[in-house]
């Protein structure tokens, strides 16, 4: 059975704002230093699969960008185009159907796009184990990350603890906990964090859609009709955007009884918002993370992220400054998660220059 790769990369990025904006989200961007985040998923996804094998699902918006920067690395009909956004349900059903209807049935991988993992050979082998499982027992496996702190920055799964099998099968799944609550989970050994990443048969998740989706399934069965013929593009244009905005966690995941978790340590990290740039960045012994031209004196715990001109710090402790050609971010590093209210507000001035 064949294998395919699915990555996930239609959302907007907000917290990377400055940098990011809506047609050059962060997993265009190349945060590292060493190329741009949706090619390091896709170079890291081709352990797994063929080049061929593996699809992007990203907003109409981005798709011009995201054909340029992935010339050469993956089938450019292979990125699949969603008229507007409707939540991981939706573009993980869309991506199955077109599996299944134009290349035959086979185990998804699913990954986001903008992800970190140290090490590459723990995250293939872990993949290829848990591609077995899916294939042999027609799972659902979620991917889960052994904690390595009490984290209130990521959702957890809770699993059998005494189930001595590799994927271990779900008791229930956690939305982001408090910090008591975080330490209460980690202590107990049951708990895995919710890394997004996914594996199970395009066959089985359609059919998980029949049975808990039915109202996305329904939506999935009209685009299908259209699949392969003239008025393809023109059907998935209207009926895309009518599609039950839903989470595939919420959706299926935690409704389903085929859910199977396999908890793994690779080094993996979110790298959701500035402050965890020290995840691709060594800092120095002051705390410091900095990326670009810095001269920092007295400076401690901040992060600075500069495209073209010196970004200079005195006396500061626990800031991210971010330099871009038409914007200036000095957040407190503790606020990191609301610089998207930024981008809220510069849609209610509508300053559509700066989004």
């Amino acid at each position: 059975m064949n294998t395919y790769g699915v990555i996930m990369a239609g959302g907007g990025g907000t917290r990377f704002w400055p940098l990011s904006r809506h047609e050059e989200p962060k997993q265009l961007l190349n945060l590292s230093g060493k190329d741009l985040m949706i090619n390091e998923t896709i170079d890291r996804v081709s352990t797994l699969t063929d080049k061929d094998n593996i699809f992007i699902v990203t907003n109409v918006d981005q798709v011009p960008k995201m054909l340029e920067a992935t010339n050469g690395r993956i089938q450019p009909n292979h990125i699949l185009s969603e008229p507007s956004a409707r939540n991981t349900a939706a573009c993980i059903g869309y991506a199955a159907l077109e599996i299944v209807e134009k290349y035959g049935d086979g185990v998804m991988t699913i990954f986001p796009s903008d992800h970190f993992i140290k090490n590459e050979e723990a995250f293939t082998a872990i993949l290829k184990e848990a591609i077995k499982v899916a294939d042999e027992e027609d799972a659902l496996i979620t991917l889960g990350i052994t904690p390595t702190f009490a984290s209130t920055g990521y959702g957890y799964i809770r699993f059998e603890k005494g189930d001595e099998n590799l994927a271990k099968k779900v008791v229930e799944f956690k939305e982001k906990p408090d910090a008591a609550t975080a330490e209460k989970y980690v202590a107990s050994g049951e708990y895995a964090w919710n890394s997004g990443m996914f594996v199970w048969k395009a066959s089985v998740i359609l059919d998980e859609f029949k049975e808990l989706l039915p109202d996305v399934y329904a939506c999935l069965e009209q685009i299908k009709a259209g699949l392969n013929t003239a008025d393809e593009a023109q059907i998935i244009n209207e009926v895309y955007p009518t599609i039950p905005s839903i989470s595939i966690d919420y959706g299926i995941m935690e409704k389903s009884d085929k859910v199977k978790v396999i908890s793994a340590e690779m080094g993996w990290n979110d790298v959701g918002s500035w402050d965890n740039l020290g995840v691709l960045y060594d800092g120095d012994d002051k705390g410091n993370v900095f990326a670009g031209d810095h001269i920092a004196i007295e400076t401690t715990n901040t992060i600075t992220y500069s495209g073209k001109r010196l970004i200079t710090t005195i006396g500061v402790d626990n800031l991210i400054v971010v330099e871009t050609d038409d914007a200036i971010l000095v957040c407190d590093k503790n606020r990191a998660q609301d610089v998207k209210k930024i981008v809220d507000q510069l849609k209610k001035d509508g300053r559509s220059e700066l989004l």
